[in-house]
């Protein structure tokens, strides 16, 4: 194994967003077939991972959103980076305050825009009604979660930011536990009960997601920022220059990915493992997963070189905002699929025709990549 990588873009980090999206934009429909068509034990399990849960639990499907959303804070401090090399200076609280405040635009910009395009995934376009309108989106909670994580990282140190993640997570911990919501009372967190719903009734606009909660709502955007601050602490800590080798790289991972899995799971017996709630226990123990994940593409790909196999996941990784709006509805991949392989989809046995349809709309999901990479177009906010 090589001992240094270098500091060129981690092409991991494309890897393991093209992985947590290939689920959401057409991978999830391939494993359900597979389950009905040939119901072996891993085929039914794995069917059973690409589902939420109703409301306490977890499984792997509850975990794409952050650990999108980890990738995305892991990404700062590099983008970062150009900014500080081009003034000249070290860290970002040494940024002049003019560059900073150029900074501060762009990132209000890339917020709105995410906020806008969530609410184009969510139909605003339709144009229902301001009542039928759902403003909260998954795209519209990174914009936040990065942006307020963008805000921590360029005006507190190393030890700071450590403060700012710790007191979000206790924060919001104690605001769930203590604080008395109406007609409940304090520390009931089911999904009409809870403080965080109680924030998206009485002020969220629109239609909420599941009428009397939102899972992308108001209040749980906090913790989420946790989420990105996370993966900005593990990107400060790969761009650390000549401390630690490739391999103790490795091992800190690891050790830290079970620090925090070991957390979650322990304070989920006081504070339940909650996505829609987005609980500290939730960040700390899919903060845990996200590393593990991560670690294993970073292994793999940037330290032992073995890229080739990663193609279809690059593809995906590089346009994933645009393949995302796409697969939520803004493009039929599917009525597209059946018109090119239907035909000879219908002369395979019945009970396999679902799951060869399901893997061509992931085909014509891939060229349509593929297209766009060769030509480097890439939906970049």
């Amino acid at each position: 194994m090589s001992n240094t990588v270098t500091n060129e873009r981690l092409i991991s980090l494309d890897v393991l967003r093209g992985f947590v999206m290939f689920w959401i934009m057409s991978g999830e429909h391939i494993f359900h077939a597979l389950a009905k068509a040939a119901p072996i034990p891993v085929f039914v399990w794995m069917s059973s991972q690409l589902h939420h849960t109703d409301w306490n639990g977890i499984t792997f499907y509850d975990m794409i959103f952050p650990i999108f959303l980890f990738v995305a804070g892991v990404s700062m401090p590099y983008s970062f980076e150009k900014k500080m090399n081009s003034a000249g200076v070290k860290t970002p609280m040494e940024l002049p305050s003019k560059e900073k405040q150029k900074i501060y635009l762009s990132m209000l910009k890339r917020t709105c825009i995410l906020l806008f395009l969530g609410c184009v995934v969510n139909g605003v376009l339709r144009f229902d009604g301001y009542d039928q309108t759902r403003f909260a989106s998954v795209l519209g909670r990174i914009g936040l979660a990065w942006f307020f994580a963008g805000l921590i990282y360029l005006n507190f140190d190393l030890r700071k930011q450590l403060y700012w993640f710790i007191g979000i997570l206790f924060g919001y911990y104690l605001v769930l536990k203590l604080v008395p919501v109406p007609n409940f009372g304090a520390g009931i967190l089911t999904p009409d009960g809870s403080f965080s719903s109680y924030i998206d009734q009485q002020f969220l606009p629109g239609r909420l997601h599941s009428k009397v909660y939102d899972p992308e709502g108001l209040f749980s955007t906090i913790p989420a920022i946790a989420t990105a601050l996370l993966g900005m602490f593990l990107g400060t800590f790969l761009k650390g220059k000549n401390i630690f080798s490739a391999n103790e790289k490795i091992l800190i991972m690891l050790a830290s990915a079970l620090i925090l899995i070991g957390i979650g799971a322990l304070w989920h017996y006081d504070f339940p493992i909650n996505k829609r709630l987005w609980t500290s226990s939730f960040v700390c123990f899919v903060g845990g997963f996200s590393i593990l994940f991560f670690t294993f593409f970073y292994l793999i790909i940037d330290v032992l070189g073995f890229r080739k196999w990663a193609f279809p996941l690059l593809l995906i990784g590089s346009n994933s905002i645009l393949i995302y709006m796409a697969s939520e509805g803004l493009v039929n991949f599917k009525h597209t699929a059946d018109f090119v392989f239907g035909g000879a989809i219908s002369f395979l046995p019945l009970i396999w025709q679902p799951v060869f349809a399901a893997v061509s709309v992931t085909f014509i999901q891939l060229v349509l990549l593929y297209f766009l990479y060769k030509r480097k177009w890439f939906l970049k906010i």
